[in-house]
């Protein structure tokens, strides 16, 4: 449903307020700390149950850049023809120069969400132009012709952003001290949703990330190309550029297996292919991927497949070898 236009932005002695936007909820907003008009930043707790659909425009400041951390609830937030929809656990942020935007909380919904306001000055005065969101770049811009509002897509809220929304409504420090600690948590908020990667740019943990996600595959495609005779851990290590320890681990990591219990797989998958095909014997097709012992073979293949190989191109289409099949292995 389409928000109908909002009100006009309530005034008090010709100063925009927002408390009058939230009459209808009553205790169910709350500001945690900060002040707008005069420390340039605020953050806010709503928790409440809208009987009908909430004009949420109301409440944003005109010459403001708001984040909401939407924890329950669903909103909708319009610039023109283009909106965006806030769900369980996103985030995302508004900003409008004079009252553009419209917006609305849906009603007979449960609604729980932070809201970091933040006004033009003090963005412009903190922000660093480079990496900003394309959007917030052009409304901060000031050039002629600049939007008067911009609207960023929504994002989920990771499991850490989740937790310093809630620390935001029990700050960890003194009384005295929150304040500082306040101010500090709507900067690290801002500057963990208001940027984006520079070209090659990647956090540590990406990069980290990245790199154990290519050695992984350099190990199974090493694997794959030498399956009767697998080079030495150490040389597998060699390889990809990290020691064998460190390979073992990041392998099981990724994958939830063992380089060797990979390479058993591969092993079994490939005699199995083989003997559907008709392309060896059972012995042959043991020693093609590189088992010594046919009993250390017949083995590991009945505990794969259900059955011995010598009888595994009998299965079933249900991939089960047939009644009493298994017992005259």
């Amino acid at each position: 449903m389409t928000p109908s236009l909002p009100e006009p932005p309530v005034k008090r002695r010709g100063v925009f307020t927002e408390a009058a936007a939230w009459n209808s909820v009553r205790s169910g907003w709350r500001q945690l700390s900060g002040n707008f008009r005069d420390l340039g930043y605020s953050v806010e707790w709503h928790d409440f149950v809208a009987d009908g659909d909430l004009d949420w425009s109301r409440s944003f400041h005109p010459g403001g850049l708001e984040i909401c951390l939407n924890l329950a609830g669903r909103a909708e937030v319009r610039r023109g023809a283009s909106a965006v929809e806030f769900g369980t656990c996103t985030a995302g942020f508004y900003a409008q120069k004079e009252p553009r935007l419209k917006a609305i909380r849906r009603g007979g919904e449960r609604h729980q969400f932070i809201t970091v306001e933040l006004a033009l000055e003090f963005v412009k005065a903190r922000a660093p132009g480079q990496g900003l969101h394309p959007s917030l770049a052009n409304w901060l811009g000031g050039k002629p012709g600049s939007p008067v509002a911009a609207v960023s897509e929504v994002v989920r809220l990771g499991s850490e952003q989740q937790q310093v929304a809630a620390s935001l409504r029990h700050p960890p420090v003194y009384a005295a001290a929150q304040p500082m600690w306040y101010e500090a948590k709507a900067l690290e908020i801002a500057a963990n949703l208001l940027y984006r990667a520079l070209p090659g740019e990647e956090f540590f943990c990406q990069r980290v990330k990245r790199l154990n996600g290519e050695r992984v595959q350099k190990v199974r495609a090493i694997l794959k190309e030498s399956l009767s005779e697998p080079p030495p851990l150490e040389e597998i290590g060699r390889r990809v550029g990290c020691s064998h320890f460190h390979l073992s681990r990041i392998f099981a990591q990724e994958t939830g297996n063992t380089i060797m219990g990979y390479l058993r797989e591969l092993r079994l998958e490939r005699a199995a292919q083989l003997l559907r095909g008709g392309q060896c014997n059972v012995t042959e097709a043991a020693l093609e991927v590189g088992y010594k012992s046919l009993s250390h073979f017949t083995a590991a293949f009945r505990e794969t497949f259900g059955c011995c190989p010598g009888l595994y191109p009998l299965k079933g289409p249900a991939g089960l070898c047939g009644p009493g099949q298994r017992e005259s292995c």
